[in-house]
């Protein structure tokens, strides 16, 4: 009898701080409050930059106040780091606008305000030779569309080039066989012979027109504009081997104008002013881990996380702040609410997400043993869409039912769905985000199903790494309700009285055996 007056007490207190999480989540949410200053305060956040650092001492300092643990959990070191200052271009001539542009992280800025003519790119030796002195002080046209990656300057790509080179130099030399024979043969019925066509590589001349002392090179870019960061070199880059010229990625139509310009061959000038500035390395990156103690099993876990790092083409409003607020509001809520969870849950802000999952990938090789204690890890990094349901395994399917009962009860316009989903195979490589790694290691990755239920035309695509991941891109009352749902969860898997069933969650070997034999028959 004790003993069920007691667990009848423990209930009731997670009933109750349940209860407390919900009204503190409607009539003070600050997850919004979070993200204003995330993306307005601190701005774009690549590591390497000051606006990373800032962000990351801000998140710990806010953990520290809610009464939580916090670890400064040193992941990487770049030998460089990189702060984005303000840019600005026009077109100087008759015609004249302002220029819709961007460039990577860790590429060049400009030396001041500078100004020059247009040429477009050489793709022969002969070209390069015929234009070389008029190379000095112009901006290049380069060829293909932006992808979001500045032009490779690495050994390997120097290497491609020189191969490149030499195939068009071959090709030029048919075309010059082409263009005397059509001449011979002029006047008579013979149809004239159509060019072959130069292979095409943007700024092929790469390391010639730099020495020939060009401003910088531009390519076309869709819109909204991408912009990524020098993921071939950073790993070598010192102040010694820092890039030297601007890689401006300009609006397709307004490239189209300028390229048509240069075409003509009339004279009008660029007039760039881009302030990208390198700091002395090397530069440490920390992931931010909160930490709420467990009461119980202080050596289980379960994980809330999502990633601090962004471009800094924007504000990264969406990518990952849309991620990073709600789940620092559901820490800051189960704290406020008083809960006391049995099991330790981390709160876990990686660092490098952007950059090649960094910050997940070092804390797992520097933490195999806690692999087999993660209950469960929600991360999220998919855009401020609302948690509209979840899918478990049959074995989870009894918690599940109990931890979400009170999600139906916060808002009737965000309606929750359990659904049973069946054993997948392990992932062999890490998916995109930083779920993926601990997937690889068999760490159970169950998240939230999303979607833009009141119609608020949300696209990821048109905000992923572009100039429009802003703060006014995400959605408050998604956000908001987000944070609310996912204290709810996690403190509910924290509170079970045993760790989260893992059968059925990925196929264990054998029977990816059988099934895979039966696939082969088919």
């Amino acid at each position: 009898m004790t003993s069920l007056v007691i667990a009848m007490g423990v209930q009731a207190q997670n009933d109750a701080v349940i209860e407390r999480i919900i009204e503190i989540g409607k009539i003070d949410n600050q997850t919004m409050h979070h993200l204003d200053v995330l993306c307005n305060r601190f701005g774009g956040r690549p590591i390497g930059s000051d606006a990373y650092e800032n962000a990351a001492e801000w998140a710990a300092s806010k953990f520290r106040e809610w009464g939580m643990e916090v670890e400064m959990d040193e992941a990487g070191v770049l030998p460089v780091g990189f702060n984005r200052g303000p840019w600005f271009g026009r077109m100087l001539s008759d015609e004249g606008m302002i220029l819709h542009f961007a460039t990577p992280s860790y590429t060049a800025g400009t030396k001041g305000v500078q100004h020059g003519h247009v040429l477009l790119e050489p793709k022969t030796e002969a070209e390069f030779d015929r234009m070389k002195h008029a190379l000095k002080g112009a901006w290049v046209l380069i060829s293909g569309e932006s992808d979001g990656w500045p032009v490779d300057f690495s050994v390997k790509a120097d290497s491609l080039r020189d191969s490149i080179k030499i195939e068009n130099a071959a090709i030029e030399e048919k075309n010059n066989e082409i263009i005397r024979e059509n001449r011979k043969n002029r006047g008579s019925d013979e149809p004239e012979k159509e060019l072959l066509p130069l292979i095409e590589e943007p700024a092929l001349f790469y390391r010639e027109m730099c020495e020939a002392g060009i401003l910088g090179v531009i390519q076309s870019s869709k819109t909204p504009i991408r912009v990524l960061y020098d993921r071939k070199n950073i790993d070598e880059m010192t102040f010694e081997t820092l890039p030297e010229i601007p890689d401006i990625k300009l609006d397709e139509h307004q490239f189209e104008v300028i390229k048509q310009m240069a075409i003509e061959r009339r004279y009008f000038q660029l007039e760039f002013d881009i302030r990208n500035h390198f700091k002395l390395g090397p530069v440490k990156y920390h992931n931010v881990i909160g930490v709420i103690p467990g009461t119980e099993f202080p050596d289980e876990y379960v994980i809330m996380s999502a990633h601090l790092d962004s471009y800094d083409v924007a504000t990264g409003g969406v990518d990952d702040g849309s991620g990073v607020t709600p789940t620092m509001e559901a820490a800051r809520l189960i704290m406020e609410a008083g809960g006391k969870p049995k099991r330790t849950i981390l709160v876990m802000l990686f660092a490098g997400e952007e950059f090649g999952l960094l910050g997940s990938k070092s804390w797992i090789e520097r933490n195999p043993e806690k692999l087999e204690k993660i209950s469960n890890m929600i991360n999220r990094d998919g855009g401020p869409t609302v948690p509209a349901g979840i899918s478990v395994t049959e074995a989870m399917r009894e918690d599940f039912d109990k931890i979400c009962e009170p999600l139906n009860t916060i808002n009737p316009d965000f309606p929750f769905e359990i659904t049973v989903r069946e054993a997948r195979e392990k992932p062999a490589k890490a998916w995109g985000t930083d779920s993926g790694p601990f997937a690889v290691e068999g760490v159970p990755t169950t998240g939230f199903d999303t979607k833009d239920s009141k119609g608020y035309n949300f696209s990821y695509h048109e905000i992923w790494h572009t100039e429009r991941d802003l703060y006014n891109k995400s959605i408050p009352e998604y956000q908001e309700h987000t944070s609310i749902v996912t204290a709810i969860v996690i403190l509910g898997i924290a509170n079970l009285d045993h760790q989260l069933s893992r059968e059925g969650y990925y196929i264990d070997e054998p029977e990816k055996d059988v099934l895979q034999k039966e696939k082969r028959k088919r």
